[in-house]
């Protein structure tokens, strides 16, 4: 929590605002989405902020930016990488950016990821609303004695605010697996039956951390393939880039829209 602390005093100096509103991680393929939210007004390196580091994946941005939201005086502060579980650098180096943003006042999060879709109706580019989660990296992000309600952890009112301004979107149950190798045939199938619609390697930790914060939490998964056995062709994070880009426009939209009104 210091290390959030100081990133976030960081932030304030660097920006020249004591808070920001909102708070955005963009994941593989949402990467030209946060230009639609507004105007870029400070933008900062990672390696100028404590406890962040370089993007590690490619399609990610190593910079962070605070962004007008209109002419609100409202400020969202765009994260244009995360850190994966997979890297290798620890649970807190993952969930170090929605507990930076809680610190620099932010009441509510967009958790944003390209994902592998489970539901045949859902081709690549479709965006869908995080419902619920099953976490099967078999890690926290608390530690000792923490006990959070995670019951509606991903906010009922900002989903219902999303369905109303694009109707057409589904809900789905996101599956993280620890990754960074796809899941397999029998995985995707084990997930399935356990009620899951999409997987993926991020997202779930940083909600957790992020409803610990306080944090209002809306997640948005971008389908960017069907997931292994449901796939006719092999998977690659070049495909991920690709349907993100192509669904650059509705994603994009969909968030400004979605932050102008949080």
């Amino acid at each position: 929590m210091d290390v959030a602390r100081a990133a976030a005093a960081v932030i304030a100096e660097r920006t020249g605002v004591e808070r920001h509103h909102v708070a955005l991680v963009l994941g593989s393929g949402w990467r030209e989405s946060g230009d639609r939210i507004g105007e870029t007004l400070v933008e900062i390196d990672n390696t100028d902020v404590p406890g962040f580091a370089q993007a590690a994946v490619k399609g990610h941005s190593g910079s962070m930016r605070s962004i007008a939201i209109g002419d609100t005086g409202r400020r969202a502060l765009v994260f244009g990488t995360r850190t994966h579980y997979y890297e290798g650098r620890g649970v807190r180096a993952v969930v170090h950016a929605v507990r930076t943003a809680a610190a620099a006042g932010c009441s509510t999060v967009v958790l944003t990821n390209g994902c592998g879709g489970l539901r045949e109706e859902w081709p690549p580019g479709t965006p869908v609303l995080i419902s619920d989660h099953i976490n099967l990296t078999a890690v926290s992000p608390l530690e000792g004695a923490t006990f959070v309600d995670l019951t509606d952890l991903y906010s009922p009112r900002l989903r219902a605010l999303a369905r109303e301004l694009d109707p057409d979107l589904d809900e789905g149950v996101y599956v993280q697996f620890q990754g960074p190798q796809y899941e397999t045939p029998a995985e995707v199938r084990m997930a399935q039956r356990a009620g899951g619609d999409l997987v993926g390697m991020s997202t779930t930790l940083e909600a957790i951390a992020a409803r610990h914060a306080g944090l209002e939490v809306l997640g948005i998964s971008l389908v960017t393939n069907p997931a292994a056995g449901i796939s006719k062709t092999p998977l690659s994070h070049e495909e991920v880039l690709e349907e993100g880009q192509a669904a650059a426009g509705r994603c994009g939209s969909l968030l400004a829209r979605i932050v102008a009104r949080i």
